[in-house]
């Protein structure tokens, strides 16, 4: 009798535990821990367990839910993350699921989600088609896409009588950053004058870099090679050094993570425009996450930090919401949602999901007891200032 009631005590405690587990509100985390894209990473999941924990005022719980983070390294490989993020949804039991970092290997999962019917909030993967051609109903996305990367730096840099030839890496996310690029650029009034593309692995830029010079040596005006570039290779660095000024010729590109703006120290005066730094935008929630962050990391926030913050801001603002994590409960109520995040309001555009954002353009500043270029804010490109294209086929 007394085994009895143990046997019973048992199997009543591990019911009890499985249910607690079961109750969890479980959040998948896809990301390139491990690759080329790694510093992009694991910023992105410092800023996902920052933001979770801003948004629940510090409790990590939802709707009486714990919020457990399972995190999936794909290596950025597109095999991988399709393997990873299955094994979130079918195995793990993921309600929803957050990712990846490289364009080539989102573009991979968006059909993952599909089949799962379940929500995947892209982050920080930018390549235009993730909301285009490739999207489904159940991907929405806190990143920016390449026409607001696009848009904002055409905007920065763009005018009549202005000259552009454009430097890329031979993928998704350069090939979509540039015909964006092209389509904004055209309505400013600047022309473009050549397009070069390099395989990401590139270190070497010297004949690519005189064949641009080559394409804007001899235009009268301002010429500028505007960069599209992640991870590796710093090519903006190595076509500074083949002297670009003896032709006239400025550099150009976007924001980036604080080691890459070490590179732009020696760019004093370029523009562009960016998605975060962490001094230009003014709000409640990025001033506690600039302290925080100085605070345990003796550091500021970075580029994908605010990125994963934002994702985890609109999980919690989703999920409270919908009052469930029933997916179609949530896609009704994500399709026009406005949240928080440290670059301000957020909103997902109801024709395609796509978060729209302030972007920021800036000017190179450079300062010595700094170890990186300080962006130094020129204006704020809010949501209206940015008619950011619909390209899916919805």
């Amino acid at each position: 009798m007394r085994r009895s009631l143990i046997l019973t005590a048992a199997i009543l405690g591990l019911a009890a535990n499985t249910s607690a587990q079961a109750d969890d509100l479980k959040v998948a985390l896809i990301y390139g821990k491990t690759g080329p894209l790694e510093a992009y990473a694991k910023q992105t999941e410092t800023g996902l367990q920052m933001g979770f924990e801003y948004a629940t005022k510090g409790t990590m719980t939802l709707d009486g839910r714990k919020i457990v983070v399972i995190t999936k390294d794909d290596q950025g490989k597109p095999d991988l993350s399709k393997a990873a993020l299955a094994e979130a949804y079918q195995d793990d039991k993921a309600d929803i699921a957050i990712g990846t970092t490289s364009s080539a290997a989102a573009l991979a999962i968006l059909p993952v989600a599909e089949e799962n019917k379940k929500i995947l909030i892209v982050e920080p993967a930018v390549a235009d088609q993730i909301t285009g051609e490739k999207w489904n109903r159940y991907i929405f996305r806190t990143a920016r896409n390449s026409s607001q990367d696009a848009i904002s730096n055409a905007v920065a840099i763009g005018k009549q009588g202005v000259t552009v030839a454009t430097l890329a890496q031979d993928y998704a996310f350069g090939r979509d950053g540039v015909a964006a690029f092209k389509e904004a650029l055209a309505k400013t009034g600047a022309t473009l004058a050549a397009e070069e593309y390099a395989p990401t692995s590139t270190t070497d830029f010297t004949a690519v870099g005189q064949r641009l010079f080559d394409a804007l040596k001899d235009k009268p005006g301002r010429k500028v090679i505007w960069v599209i570039w992640a991870g590796a290779g710093n090519p903006l660095a190595k076509l500074q050094d083949m002297d670009p000024k003896r032709y006239g010729i400025e550099l150009s590109t976007g924001g980036n993570i604080l080691p890459a703006l070490a590179a732009y120290k020696g760019l004093p005066g370029m523009e562009g425009a960016t998605y975060y730094y962490y001094e230009i935008p003014k709000n409640p929630v990025n001033d506690w996450l600039v302290a925080e962050h100085q605070k345990r990391f003796n550091a500021p926030p970075d580029f994908f930090t605010a990125g994963g913050f934002a994702a985890a801001m609109s999980v919690v603002a989703a999920v409270t919401k919908a009052k469930s994590t029933d997916t179609e409960k949530l896609i009704t109520a994500m399709e026009g949602l406005e949240f928080d995040t440290p670059k301000g309001k957020m909103v997902f555009r109801k024709e395609d999901h796509q978060a729209l954002q302030s972007m920021y353009h800036f000017k190179v500043k450079v300062d010595p007891n700094v170890a990186w270029a300080v962006l130094e804010p020129v204006r704020e490109l809010k949501i209206e200032d940015m008619d950011v294209p619909v390209r899916n086929k919805r």
